[in-house]
């Protein structure tokens, strides 16, 4: 039976094709579960973590661009990191007016362990599920990679 707050989030009854508010719930919902694991940073600063050491180093405004985001949102985000030692801005040799922001050591370490902590936590969401329910998130996985612009792992070589 769902709770009160589930109930307020919820389409009215008989409404089992709300594709768009299901899955904002549901999503929603993994996301708060599976948040706990994510080093003591927020969503949008382990991402912006991520973006840099895989992409940095980078600009400001080229990591605004690839996480969709307003640039005093990634000014923020920049200097948080920056106080934790995650990440470290550098001048631009080309432009001493503008500077790039690449990852840290200390910044790379605890981007594998969140990834690791979110991937057992995400592990053990799947382990309540029954093995048809996990083999159809498994179906769904290219759908929802696309739906979030991520690009998917390559197949893996037999």
């Amino acid at each position: 039976m769902p709770t009160a707050h589930e109930a307020d989030e919820r389409p009215a009854a008989g409404r089992d094709d709300d594709v768009p508010g299901r899955l904002a719930l549901a999503v929603g919902r993994l996301n708060r579960r599976i948040r706990s694991s994510t080093g003591g940073l927020s969503h949008g600063q382990l991402s912006a973590l991520s973006t840099i050491v895989r992409n940095g180093p980078l600009r400001p405004s080229e990591l605004a661009a690839i996480e969709v985001a307003a640039a005093p949102t990634i000014t923020r985000i920049v200097a948080e990191l920056e106080a934790r030692g995650l990440v470290e801005r550098t001048p631009d040799p080309q432009d001493r007016r503008s500077l790039f922001v690449s990852g840290t050591d200390a910044g790379t370490a605890l981007l594998l362990e969140a990834r690791s902590d979110r991937a057992r936590a995400v592990a053990g969401i799947l382990a309540e599920l029954s093995p048809e329910q996990v083999d159809a998130v498994r179906a769904a996985l290219p759908a929802l990679e696309q739906a979030a612009q991520v690009t998917p792992p390559p197949p893996a070589v037999s």
